[in-house]
């Protein structure tokens, strides 16, 4: 329940910062400071603020980042990199913290394999150091793959 609340507040501020902003970089700084916020992890709110979606259809590639953080994934990133702007690496473990909440959402049980190949982490030991100590939510690790549980508590 705190967890829910102190990612409500931050939606919210994140919410009515945006509300007040007009100018395409102004939005864009914003958009660059909520994705590398520590304890944002949804972005629904954000991205359906009338003056964020008026960046929709733009070149403007922050639209885009932020759209990835809300319902893409890190190979999403990667396979987009050339049009967006390069992540910090707060963005970075954010990107891929989320990527694993995404891919949980779909497979019961993840693949060693699978999740190395989408976190791009070079070995078995890297990958659950990952898991352990920057995921955020809980996985349990297990010879025949990882199952990961829980939520974003939003």
């Amino acid at each position: 329940m705190e967890i829910e609340e102190g990612q409500a507040q931050v939606i919210q501020k994140f919410v009515n910062k945006a509300s007040t902003l007009e100018t395409t970089s102004s939005l864009a700084n914003l958009i660059v400071e909520a994705t590398s916020h520590p304890s944002l992890f949804a972005f629904s709110e954000i991205l359906s603020l009338p003056n964020i979606l008026q960046l929709q259809g733009t070149e403007d590639s922050a639209y885009i980042l932020l759209r990835l953080f809300g319902y893409g994934t890190w190979r999403d990133y990667k396979g987009n990199s050339a049009m967006l702007p390069k992540l910090s690496q707060d963005q970075i473990l954010k990107l891929k913290q989320l990527t694993v909440v995404t891919l949980s959402g779909t497979n019961k049980v993840l693949s060693y394999n699978k999740l190395q190949e989408q976190l791009e982490v070079s070995n078995v030991r890297e990958l659950e150091d990952f898991l352990k100590n920057d995921c955020m939510i809980r996985c349990n690790l297990q010879q025949r793959g990882i199952s990961c549980m829980g939520s974003l508590g939003v």
